[in-house]
């Protein structure tokens, strides 16, 4: 089948009429992208479809699902089947460390520049006598190196990122630290949030990992829709465990045997009743995707020519980034360090300049329908505004 050509931001704006009818530049592009109309059209779908058919609405909820999974699979490798879907990465991630043998190995490996969801809540589990290393992210070129020798005996798992989500940095090597991983018999969860659906994710790099993210940020799928990719044949049993996780054998008579889990590695990560309306809507933002030849290659071209153009309007102004400038080691936005981090938010947006921070770094975030204008007018905004640290 052959591709439509990627469309310009210019010709892709007609479609996201809601999001784009005021005047502001949407640099949010890591954090909340736009919506297409389409998304709008999912929306109303799902509720047509409750009106109609009521409890069995869930038969169709459960095809918008599939398409989901489906989706999840074509960009991160493996099959439909292997995924895990879930309101948020955090459920998951629980769901992931629940399943741990923690009892007996009781050492856990990840980085000091991981997300909240996972950061928080290996504190947290530090706090339960489980030791936690949290290693250094930069630099971030020999992270994978240093995680990979991080690893003991008694280590039941590495956690990491495969682009830092303060920074924009890649994590390269992660089929190394897999390999290292599973030498010593401890498991990998790759969080690729920040690099789903603008960094081409290699199946061959990954494989054996546990893989999660979302569709909040590149897919402009919205909120509510976050994945597991379960390595194939898994068959560990979470101790966060939710009905939906042995579906097909509700119905059983109850025993005193063990609990049961799903035929598929992903069923076993399973949760329990959900919202269907979120998967409504990124299944008609799948589709709209697919429509318009915004494939995860031509997304990445985009965003390679977008973010090389932040960087030279800040290079013209005699600023420096904290993300590097080489495309191979960049994700998909610059995150620039300054002293006046909320401020500066909050001038901006009084140029009608939309940008979001962690920290002390303000990321400037491109997405597919911003113009080169937009960019040049959110620069412009951020030297008028910025104070150098």
């Amino acid at each position: 089948m052959t591709l439509p050509e990627a469309p310009s931001p210019d010709g892709l704006r007609a479609h996201y009429t809601r999001f784009l009818s005021r005047d502001r530049a949407l640099l949010t592009g890591h954090s909340h992208q736009a919506w297409p109309d389409a998304a709008r059209d999912g929306l109303v779908a799902s509720f047509d479809d409750a009106a109609l058919h009521i409890d069995d609405k869930w038969g169709r909820a459960f095809e918008a699902a599939a398409a989901v999974r489906d989706a999840v699979a074509r960009r991160v490798g493996g099959s439909a089947r292997d995924v895990a879907l879930a309101g948020n990465t955090h459920e998951l991630v629980a769901r992931f460390l629940s399943a741990l043998p923690l009892a007996a190995k009781r050492h856990v490996v990840t980085t000091a520049g991981e997300f909240h969801s996972i950061h928080r809540q290996l504190r947290r589990l530090a706090e339960e006598g489980v030791a936690v290393t949290f290693v250094d992210p930069h630099p971030a070129t020999t992270l994978a190196a240093r995680l990979a020798d991080a690893i003991r005996s008694d280590t039941a798992a590495v956690l990491t990122s495969t682009v830092l989500f303060e920074t924009s940095e890649r994590v390269h090597g992660t089929r190394g630290l897999i390999d290292a991983a599973h030498a010593k018999g401890a498991a990998v969860l790759l969080d690729a949030y920040h690099a789903f659906n603008v960094v081409p994710i290699d199946p061959a790099e990954t494989a054996g990992a546990f893989v999660t993210g979302g569709g909040y940020k590149y897919a402009q799928w919205g909120e509510g829709v976050c994945f597991l990719r379960v390595p194939t044949g898994c068959a560990l049993r979470p101790v966060y465990t939710g009905w939906f996780a042995d579906f097909a054998h509700l119905s059983d008579r109850r025993t005193d045997a063990p609990v049961s889990y799903g035929s598929d590695g992903a069923d076993r990560f399973a949760g329990s009743t959900y919202d269907p309306a979120s998967h409504y809507r990124a299944r008609a933002v799948v589709h709209f995707f697919d429509a318009q030849g915004l494939t995860v290659p031509a997304l990445r071209d985009v965003s390679l020519r977008q973010t090389e153009r932040i960087f030279e309007g800040l290079a013209r102004a005699g600023w420096s980034a904290a993300t590097p400038r080489d495309p191979s080691l960049r994700g998909g936005f610059v995150s620039v360090r300054v002293d006046n981090v909320s401020e500066l938010v909050e001038a901006m947006r009084g140029d009608a300049v939309y940008v979001d921070a962690r920290g002390a770094l303000v990321r400037l975030g491109p997405a597919p329908y911003v113009t080169d204008d937009e960019i040049d007018r959110a620069v412009a905004s951020f030297v008028r505004h910025a104070r150098r640290p």
